[in-house]
């Protein structure tokens, strides 16, 4: 949501960080309504100020027997009362026509933000690691020959359709084992507060974190009406939603493992093969609270959080800065990690860490109490994968992968998997 304020204040520095999102200029439209809103509201007062002053005189009319004039009054005072709830009803009307116009605005870009239309215009800002050099052609992940025991996309077709999967044995355990390994390394050095919460929410939820009202698509409701999470970035930002939290409770850092859940509308020919685009997956989520004078910090911290994951894993990847074009709807700046995958011959995206500034928390009513006293301001949100869980697996099995088609998983899962250390070509650990 954008400060209204803001808009008056300077509405052509507004509408050109909107129109470096590729975004028309809107501040004309929103102060028009903002303007009629302002005068119904001022006319509503002004009728109340004339129904209170004359039903103070309606008593004297009738005590001195002017009958005329009594009459005069009540007429004036049912005539204003009528005007003060229609005026007082067109403001509320404008009032949720302009709440649901900002509602539908992205956020605007930082002044660093890249400028570019699409994913060709990101920039990138640091590369991690190797890529390993084979000596056979490498393969997707489902393909290899270990991994397909283990990996049935026909089973879960029959079961949901499409764009799932049913993992067993040995790679369901390794899927397990990422999982608990990053939210483990979260939680003991990098000192996120683990979290379990519900997958099922509330639509003012998914509205606080900006999934609703323009992406309502995206995700699954319920016949009852709750949304199941996109991500958990929904229920761990929206735990401070209509709270007034004092300054050194921040910064809040939270993690969390969940089941998520997207319809990928829209995705057709987009990285669907395998596990790369599923309509359930698992993805160990963090989100930062902060200070505003802190969430840049706090954004160069949490992507570094998710880019250790990788290095412990011995995963090469690039880090890119997303161009205008590219960023998300509630994203001031964002920060994508491309994991190196041999069987694609090509960096996927794994990890993508968004400071969101100020404008979650106007949408959820999300302030802090400054030390020095003060108004409450709003607080700052950033949220990032750390990491998605199904493609952390596909990036394990395929950089690990031997030319019998077994693998070779990584050190930092060893303790996880009971002291194995590879996957056999005929599915199992050893």
């Amino acid at each position: 949501m954008h400060d209204i304020r803001a808009i008056r204040e300077n509405p052509a520095a507004w509408d050109a960080a909107l129109s470096r999102r590729g975004v028309d200029a809107m501040s004309s439209q929103v102060l028009d309504l903002d303007r009629a809103r302002r005068a119904a509201i001022t006319a509503a007062e002004e009728a109340q100020a004339e129904q209170n002053r004359a039903s103070k005189e309606v008593g004297k009319a009738k005590a001195s027997g002017d009958e005329a004039e009594f009459e005069r009054l009540r007429a004036l005072v049912a005539a204003k009362k009528a005007e003060v709830g229609e005026m007082q009803e067109k403001a509320k009307g404008l009032d949720t026509e302009l709440e649901s116009l900002l509602a539908g605005i992205p956020n605007l870009p930082l002044d660093s933000v890249p400028e570019g239309a699409d994913e060709n215009d990101n920039v990138e800002i640091k590369r991690w690691g190797t890529p390993r050099s084979f000596d056979f052609t490498p393969k997707e992940h489902f393909d290899l020959d270990g991994v397909k025991p283990g990996m049935d996309f026909e089973v879960a077709a029959k079961l949901s359709g499409s764009r799932f999967v049913v993992l067993s044995g040995a790679v369901a355990r390794i899927h397990r084992a990422l999982a608990q390994f990053m939210i483990n390394t979260h939680v003991d050095e990098n000192g996120l507060t683990e979290t379990w919460a519900p997958v099922l929410v509330r639509e003012e939820m998914m509205y606080g974190t900006g999934q609703l009202p323009k992406f309502g698509e995206d995700s699954y409701k319920t016949t009852n009406g709750w949304w199941l999470i996109p991500t958990s970035e929904v229920t761990l930002t929206n735990i401070v939603n209509g709270l007034i939290v004092d300054e050194d409770y921040l910064p809040r850092r939270y993690t969390a493992h969940s089941q998520c859940f997207r319809s990928e509308a829209g995705s057709a020919g987009k990285d669907t093969s395998g596990m790369l685009r599923q309509h359930q997956f698992e993805k160990v989520e963090m989100v930062s609270v902060t200070h505003p004078d802190k969430s840049l910090e706090e954004h160069d911290r949490m992507t570094a959080c998710a880019e250790g994951i990788l290095e412990k894993l011995g995963l090469p990847y690039r880090t890119v800065v997303l161009c205008t074009g590219d960023m998300g709807f509630g994203a001031q700046k964002t920060h994508d990690i491309e994991v190196w995958l041999p069987g694609q011959d090509t960096y996927r995206e794994i990890s993508s860490v968004s400071t969101c500034g100020d404008f979650q928390a106007r949408r959820m009513n999300a302030r802090f109490r400054p030390s020095a006293g003060g108004k409450p301001e709003f607080l700052h949100t950033l949220n990032g994968s750390g990491l998605a869980v199904g493609r952390c697996l596909i990036a394990v099995l395929e950089n690990g992968q031997q030319a019998d088609g077994s693998v070779d998983l990584p050190e930092a899962l060893h303790p996880y998997l009971g002291g194995k250390t590879r996957l056999t070509a005929e599915g199992t650990l050893a």
